[in-house]
C-alpha cells in the first residue's frame, strides 16, 4: 500500500540547538492533538466511511500525518544534537534521558505517554469527519503557539509548512463531510 520515499516531505533545518523547543515539540509527537494521534485516527476511521472518496481522503491524509510525525522527530533530534547531559537535566529532559537515552518516546512535553484514548472512531461518518475537522484546528493552533515559542527562522519555516497542511486538511475534511452527507441523504439515512 505504501511506498516510502527516503526524504522528508518538507526540509527540516534548525539554526541552533534548543532543548526547550525540542521539549515543546513533543506535543506534536506524542500529545493528544499531535501527528501520531492524527495518523492513527484517520487510518482507523477510513474503514467506516461510506464513499470511496472519503475512504481515499482519510488514507491520504493519514499517510501524510505519518510524514509529519517524521518531520517532528527530525526537528527534535536536530534541536538536541550534541546537547550535554547537564543541559538536558536543567531543561527538564533528565527523566526522559534516564529512561530512553536519546530515543524519542510517544509522550507529551510533560512526559505523559501517548494513549489510544486520544483518538476517536465512532463509526458514524458525520461524527468522525466532524471530529477530524476539530482535530486539524487543534493541531493548527498548536503550531501557531509553537511558532511563538521559537526565534529560529529555519525551524519556523518547517513549522509554518505543517501549520498550512493542517488548514488544507481541515478544508478537505469539510469537502468529504459534504460528500458523505450527500450520499447519506440519497440513501435516506437521516
Amino acid at each position: 500500500m505504501w511506498i516510502y520515499e527516503k526524504k522528508l516531505q518538507y526540509p527540516v533545518r534548525v539554526s541552533k540547538c534548543d532543548v526547550k523547543m525540542a521539549k515543546y515539540l513533543l506535543t506534536q509527537y506524542g500529545g493528544p492533538d499531535g501527528e501520531l494521534s492524527a495518523a492513527l485516527r484517520y487510518l482507523n476511521q477510513r474503514y467506516s466511511m461510506p464513499t470511496k472518496k472519503a475512504k481515499g481522503l482519510l488514507t491520504d491524509i493519514g499517510t501524510e500525518e505519518l510524514a509529519h510525525l517524521e518531520m517532528i522527530a527530525a526537528m527534535i533530534y536536530k534541536l538536541l544534537k550534541d546537547v550535554p547531559l547537564e543541559v538536558l537535566e536543567r531543561e527538564g529532559l533528565g527523566a526522559h534521558y534516564a529512561v530512553h537515552n536519546s530515543a524519542l518516546f510517544y509522550a507529551d512535553p510533560n512526559g505523559v505517554p501517548w494513549t489510544a484514548s486520544y483518538i476517536q472512531a465512532q463509526g458514524d461518518p458525520v461524527s468522525d469527519l466532524t471530529e477530524d475537522m476539530a482535530a486539524e484546528q487543534k493541531a493548527r493552533q498548536a503550531y501557531e503557539q509553537l511558532l511563538q515559542l521559537t526565534d529560529d527562522p529555519l525551524l519556523k519555516d518547517s513549522i509554518r509548512f505543517l501549520r498550512e497542511r493542517e488548514v488544507v486538511h481541515f478544508q478537505r475534511f469539510g469537502e468529504a463531510l459534504n460528500d458523505v452527507q450527500g450520499f447519506l441523504d440519497s440513501k435516506k439515512y437521516y
